[in-house]
């Protein structure tokens, strides 16, 4: 029996050690591509900020339109929640309901 846990813990040791030196390393993903004098491509810091700059002015002025999450709709996250909180509590009370009554039921209880 020590010797199936010995030869299980050695596996799972070189595994451990062989399994990350298979795997390619992540690299960080650039904007662009990087010129000889460090500039970057085609799309620099200063053209993010400035997309980033007009997306908020554009969510200023349209206050109505807001995030686009549709938290109380009944696909959105609050209204999926209610549902699902409704579904799995339903099953649970038929659950609790049920085990109170029955073949397996402790005498004196219900």
């Amino acid at each position: 029996m020590n010797g199936k846990i010995l030869v299980f813990l050695a596996v799972a040791a070189l595994s451990s050690m062989i399994i990350p030196s298979l795997m390619g390393i992540a690299h960080a993903q650039y904007m662009g591509n990087v010129g000889s004098e460090g500039e970057t491509g085609a799309y620099t810091l200063e053209e993010a900020l400035e997309i980033q700059r007009r997306r908020i002015e554009a969510a200023e002025a349209n206050p109505a339109s807001g995030s686009g999450t549709p938290y109380l709709d009944a696909s959105g996250v609050v209204g999926a929640s209610v549902i699902a909180g409704a579904v799995f509590g339903g099953i649970a009370a038929a659950f609790f309901i049920r085990g109170r009554s029955g073949k397996y039921a402790a005498m004196g209880r219900g």
